[in-house]
């Protein structure tokens, strides 16, 4: 039989009351017979209501930026309608690489606009030389008095030509380096805002490879562009003084400039595919790195050394292969340029030397040809910054990548003063990749309550903590915290009301200290340490070499000890709802029950929503949510789904065993956990020495708790793995 939840619970139970468990009829199944198109259709847009669950499910927009998935990145996105964004351009929309790249040039415009006009005025001192050059010669040549003082004046406009590219250096690099700043806050900011799966379609490999190389070459995009404009100014210019000079000197030139328009162009084509082909294979290679230093404990342990370096070096053929293509477009463009280039100076020269014999032009006017062409020439340099700008495009579509993440969006309201903590979850349906996580949840935890959620793997239970503190919205139904919608409930007051303490914490700031009073807002250091003590970690930090101080990458911690940090964290801003997602899974029986004393006790009250695998967890909670499948099977307390054989499967592994017997050991635990926590009649006697005939501690020894001892199965044997956590 198949026990749901009353559904009159989140309107019917009194606060401070829990729904009984009462046997109704077996829950639907989540996938329904038929087309694979109609089997999820009670999808709805985020923040929807009940009357429009008919709706068809709606999927997230790949950004243009990612027209297809990559390696190293998680294929598909998580379905729901994105907020818009305000890309760098103005308009409305996913981030592309182009918006970015306008972007970064508008962030450093005063820069970027510095770079050319230096550029520029460096072009209009190069075009100024030949002609002051070649007046000079001409005077000298004629011993003319004035020689000296054009002597002078070419001097200076060399010299300035000098100082010109120097200051284009250095402004070169600061435009560089801001914009490529600006891009990786776009990207790292557009991660941290987004859902945190979301964000995980990007392996760590991919994300860091795309926000660092490739942002570096994005970056430098704008200052790129700006020489590219200004450089072309010299060999146009160097054009019209030719055919100012002799119009035959210029046809001379533009004969080849044909040839030299399909060079460059056939560069651009080609390179774009290498060197996007090249960027994505270093991303690859990347991320397997970085996923083998993660896993070095793992691949020790089964000498697979040799197998994982094959791995990992595997792209190397590929990212061989396409580097040599790039670099083979590059050389063979550079080639082509560097053969066309000297043969059409030499054939302006050659006409211009014809122009001499006839009497058409003077010897300088001749030295003033051979340096024009020379400048016009340098057209076939812009096949080197072609090149920067193809790659700097490249690596800003996939910088694009994160900067397109849709934001969760928080509201602008807040949270009622002293409120208790009530968490209601309303008709809440979770679906990632086509499959429901979570189906029509309805709750509702009374504040000041702890709430345990079981459910065997894959039941929902981490996606339902995710959605009760809002990091994640649900795609149909709403989550309330003392009455109030969370999406409504800007961000600093919801995450100074609502923490969380996970499986694998990560530790944040440069010693332990400043990692554990991570948050909004500032919290005094007397604070941190009692949540350290509370978390049952005080005593080992303050063993360590600069105790508090020590940074936490050098701190030798083992499994149990991060999750007590982690726990210390939440325990020192804990607000009116704590959410554990398996944070206690590391520790030992004994330390699990001193921080669950503690909490109980030490830790600002409110309500508790744990994720629990052990039977002792959930024994102690006030309140039991079983699911499976992604629905709430059942809702009461422990004793009371103990009777059902298919809760106690969730504890025990298949076996003889007594239902009578294993009943009664659970009363009993929870009989011995309600008077430890609220200083029953054990207690009480035991201080006024009313013991009932018990020997004392010292004689009997310590009296084992039934919350973590194996409860009786048949015949007075243990049950088998009655405390156990999920593989």
């Amino acid at each position: 039989m198949t026990s749901t939840p009353d559904k009159e619970v989140p309107g019917g139970s009194p606060p401070g009351t829990f729904p009984r468990v009462r046997a109704t009829r077996p829950a639907p199944a989540l996938v329904s017979p038929g087309p694979e198109e109609d089997r999820f259709p009670m999808v709805l847009p985020r923040r929807g209501n009940r009357a429009s669950r008919a709706s068809a499910p709606e999927t997230r927009p790949v950004p243009e930026s990612e027209p297809e998935s990559e390696p190293g990145s998680a294929p598909g996105a998580c379905p729901g309608p994105p907020p818009a964004h305000a890309s760098a351009s103005g308009s409305t929309g996913p981030p592309t690489g182009t918006s970015l790249l306008l972007g970064a040039a508008r962030h450093s415009a005063g820069r970027t606009s510095a770079v050319f006009l230096c550029s520029a005025a460096s072009a209009a001192a190069s075009l100024a030389a030949p002609a002051l050059l070649g007046r000079t010669l001409d005077l000298l040549l004629g011993r003319d008095d004035s020689a000296g003082f054009w002597l002078t004046v070419c001097a200076v406009v060399i010299t300035a030509e000098v100082l010109l590219d120097a200051v284009v250096a250095w402004l070169s690099g600061t435009v560089a380096a801001r914009s490529t700043a600006w891009l990786r806050v776009r990207g790292l900011r557009a991660v941290l805002d987004a859902r945190p799966e979301d964000g995980a379609r990007f392996s760590p490999g991919d994300l860091t490879t795309r926000l660092s190389a490739n942002a570096t070459e994005a970056g430098n995009a704008p200052v790129t562009v700006a020489v590219l404009a200004a450089s072309l100014l010299a060999p146009a210019g160097a054009l019209v003084a030719l055919f100012l000079i002799d119009v035959w000197t210029a046809v001379a030139f533009l004969v080849g400039l044909p040839l030299l328009v399909l060079v460059l162009r056939a560069f651009t084509r080609d390179s774009s595919e290498s060197v996007a082909r090249y960027q994505r294979v270093q991303s690859d290679l990347a991320a397997r790195l970085l996923e083998a230093l993660g896993g070095a404990r793992t691949i020790a342990a089964a000498g697979a050394e040799g197998r994982e370096r094959a791995r990992i070096l595997a792209p190397l053929a590929e990212l061989s292969a396409q580097g040599r293509r790039m670099w083979l477009v590059h050389g063979r463009a550079v080639a082509r340029g560097g053969v066309l280039m000297p043969l059409l100076t030499t054939a302006v020269l050659a006409v211009g030397g014809l122009r001499v014999a006839a009497g058409r032009i003077s010897v300088g006017e001749l030295l003033a040809v051979s340096r024009y062409a020379a400048l016009a020439a340098g057209v076939g340099a812009v096949a080197g910054l072609l090149g920067t700008l193809v790659r700097s495009r490249s690596a800003a579509r996939r910088t694009a990548g994160p900067a397109a993440l849709p934001a969760l969006a928080y509201g602008t309201g807040s949270l009622p003063p002293d409120g208790p903590g009530t968490l209601e979850l309303r008709g809440v349906t979770v679906v990632r990749e086509g499959r429901a996580l979570l189906s029509d949840v309805e709750l509702r935890i009374p504040g000041g309550a702890s709430a345990a959620v079981v459910g065997r793997s894959g039941a929902g239970k981490s996606m339902l903590a995710a959605v009760a503190g809002r990091l994640t919205d649900p795609d149909e139904g709403e989550v309330l915290l003392d009455g109030v919608r969370l999406e409504t409930v800007a961000p600093g007051p919801l995450r100074r009301e609502v923490g969380y303490a996970f499986e694998r914490p990560v530790l944040f700031g440069d010693t332990i200290a400043e990692a554990l009073a991570d948050g909004p807002g500032r919290i005094p250091e007397s604070v941190v340490r009692s949540a350290a003590r509370a978390a049952s970690a005080d005593a080992f930090v303050r063993l360590l070499p600069k105790g508090y101080a020590t940074p936490p990458g050098r701190a030798p911690l083992s499994g149990g000890e991060l999750q007590r940090l982690g726990l210390a964290r939440a325990f020192a801003r804990a607000g009116r709802l704590l959410i554990l997602d398996d944070a206690t899974s590391s520790l030992d029986t004994v330390t699990e029950r001193q921080v669950e004393r503690a909490l109980a006790r030490q830790v600002r009250p409110g309500t508790r929503l744990v994720v629990a695998h052990r039977l002792s967890s959930a024994a102690r909670a006030d309140l039991v949510i079983w699911l499976e499948n992604g629905r709430v099977r059942a809702v009461g307390p422990h004793t009371e789904l103990w009777r059902d054989p298919e809760y106690r499967g969730i504890f025990t592994t298949p076996g003889p065993a007594a239902d009578g017997g294993q009943a009664e050991g659970a009363a009993r635990a929870e009989g011995r956990v309600r008077e430890e926590r609220e200083g029953g009649p054990r207690d009480r006697d035991r201080g006024r020495g009313r013991g009932r005939g018990r020997a004392p501690a010292s004689a009997a020894g310590p009296r084992p708790d039934p919350a973590s001892a194996p409860v009786s199965g048949a015949a007075g044997h243990p049950a088998p793995a009655t405390d156990r956590t999920e593989p």
